[in-house]
């Protein structure tokens, strides 16, 4: 049970999956895949939905993509997942939602940037279609405000009151501000038109990590909206992770935020499934929300020159999360599970000890014994080539007994 109190906001439902309220905190991704490939975007879909993604949001941006939506959420429907597939839509929206009705039923909900809906009246004219249609199909929508597509007109008009101001603010201060106005406004305005609080979520990306914290601390003090939080373009990589993991921790433990994601840019031919691997384990690691088991490991020394220890961790985290699919369903409570793998004598016992089931691997130079703990009690000691299977098979019947005693 986390020590964090959330924020209070709205309840929406999206395709089934409850986001704010005193629902847990959803994890999304989104696909980079040409959504005109039917087959290529509803198989990453399924792979993203695999690796624990509760919502996945596609690009509709041509007439080809949305007349292929429907095709897609058949696809992945017809794999077997109910995962909420929710259209990203900019410019164009208002055409492609009124023009392919089939692509309007089919999301579970309609992500709009009001700096991307037009200029002048046409914005207000827009914007209005794409919440009509979002009523039309009892649809929630996303009003994500990004700073690199921020509404000109509202920024030069606040940019021009603050220029005439006794006291003028930073013209930083002022675009963060033009931020959440324009995110406010604009729900307000689809409030006005029809659409009620409940089928309205907010965000407002920026890439800084202090930038997002300013920006989502203001923007939570505006209203009870549910907020869904991530940088905009957190990066690749080390930088990626670490500016995802340092951002939305501060506004996660201050209880602001109901739906996050990991905007990492995957290596060429990287896995799109990292960011939501890495959204899991920054909601695990703040005892937010648990997902898989954790592996506990040390990070090696002089004493633990041999690689066993570090390809056994590796070895029983890709084992654990290969097994999460059937161990979920069968095994309530699993992923609370605590596994330690150490590398010597130092910190080993002790460790494997606080864990559910542990072990350490006899470091450089050692007895080449190692000492097996289950629930903080020495229960067997492992030699010889066999350790790791018989490790694993230890794990397999420890998870077997203790978590079919919960049903």
């Amino acid at each position: 049970m986390s020590l964090i109190e959330r924020r209070k906001s709205v309840t929406v439902n999206v395709g089934g999956v409850q986001v704010g309220g005193c629902n847990p905190i959803v994890v999304q991704s989104m696909t980079n895949t040409d959504t005109a490939d039917a087959l290529a975007t509803a198989n990453q879909i399924i792979d993203l939905a695999k690796a624990g993604s509760e919502l996945v949001r596609i690009t509709v941006n041509t007439k080809e993509a949305a007349a292929k939506v429907a095709e897609i959420v058949a696809r992945v429907r017809e794999a077997g997942f109910n995962t909420p597939i929710v259209g990203d839509f900019h410019y164009n929206g208002h055409i492609l939602l009124s023009e392919y009705k089939d692509c309007a039923r089919a999301l579970a909900k309609y992500r709009i940037n009001p700096g991307n809906v037009g200029a002048g009246k046409h914005h207000d004219d827009n914007f209005r279609r794409m919440i009509e249609v979002a009523i039309e199909n009892d649809k929630p929508v996303r009003i994500g405000v990004n700073w690199g597509s921020l509404d000109q007109a509202l920024l030069t008009r606040m940019m021009d009151e603050n220029s005439k101001s006794a006291q003028p603010r930073d013209a930083r201060d002022v675009t963060f501000d033009a931020i959440c106005t324009s995110a406010i406004q604009s729900a307000q305005l689809a409030e006005e038109m029809g659409l009620p609080r409940n089928k309205i979520i907010l965000s407002a990306k920026v890439s800084g990590v202090q930038d997002l914290i300013v920006v989502y601390r203001d923007l939570a003090k505006r209203g009870n909206y549910a907020l869904h939080l991530g940088l905009t373009e957190a990066g690749m990589g080390t930088k990626g992770i670490v500016a995802s993991t340092a951002g939305l921790s501060v506004l996660l433990q201050e209880g602001i935020g109901d739906t996050i994601r990991v905007s990492l840019t995957p290596a060429p031919g990287g896995d799109r499934t990292e960011e939501v691997i890495v959204a899991q384990q920054i909601l695990q690691s703040l005892e937010v929300r648990s997902f898989t088991p954790q592996v506990t490991a040390c990070p090696g020394c002089g004493r633990t020159t041999s690689t066993l220890f570090q390809e056994m961790a590796d070895d029983i985290g890709k084992y654990l999360r290969r097994q999460m699919p059937l161990w979920r369903g069968q095994y309530p409570g699993v992923a609370d599970l605590k596994v330690a793998v150490m590398g010597c004598v130092v910190n080993g016992p002790g460790e494997s000890k606080h864990a559910n089931i542990g072990i350490s691997l006899p470091g450089t130079g050692e007895t080449p014994r190692a000492p097996v703990f289950v629930d903080g009690k020495l229960t067997t000691t492992l030699k010889g080539e066999t350790i790791v299977p018989e490790f694993i098979s230890i794990l397999n019947d420890y998870v077997a007994k203790k978590y079919s005693d919960q049903n």
